[in-house]
């Protein structure tokens, strides 16, 4: 069993992993060790959580454009979310992902849902991210 959500792919792609989801927004300036892929913000409600290969759902970036650059380094050591989620286009996002398509042909999906559908997603659940910006979260 499973449910539907339609969202708004800003970066296509696919991706499958399980969600780790914030209402509160993430600095990945100082909030994300690209190093092992962990939450470092010790003020954020994820810290200590590893985003790696997971479907991270946050509702925007908090912080400087720098976000991007951390970003593109957890994609060059393997240690970036699978994909983002996010409850609007979020550029430093967005960014990140062309460049990390352009350099290591490796981008990350970034799919946009409204609030009644990320509120709907909870950490731990399997998330299937589509190209078209459905994603279907695996009940277990």
């Amino acid at each position: 069993m499973s449910i539907i959500l339609h969202g708004r792919p800003i970066i296509p792609g696919r991706a499958r992993g399980e969600a780790l989801v914030s209402s509160e927004p993430l600095s990945f300036w100082g909030g994300y060790d690209y190093h092992t892929g962990k939450i470092i913000d010790q003020r954020h409600p994820l810290a200590g959580e590893k985003a790696a290969g997971r479907v991270l759902a946050v509702p925007f970036t908090r912080g400087s454009s720098t976000t991007t650059a951390v970003l593109l380094e957890a994609v060059k050591a393997g240690t970036a979310p699978a994909a983002i989620i996010t409850t609007a286009p979020d550029s430093f996002f967005a960014l990140a992902s062309i460049v990390a398509d352009e350099m290591y042909a490796k981008p990350i999906p970034l799919v946009v849902l409204n609030e009644a559908d990320f509120d709907q997603l909870q950490t731990g659940q399997l998330v299937v991210v589509q190209d078209d910006g459905r994603l279907e979260i695996v009940l277990r």
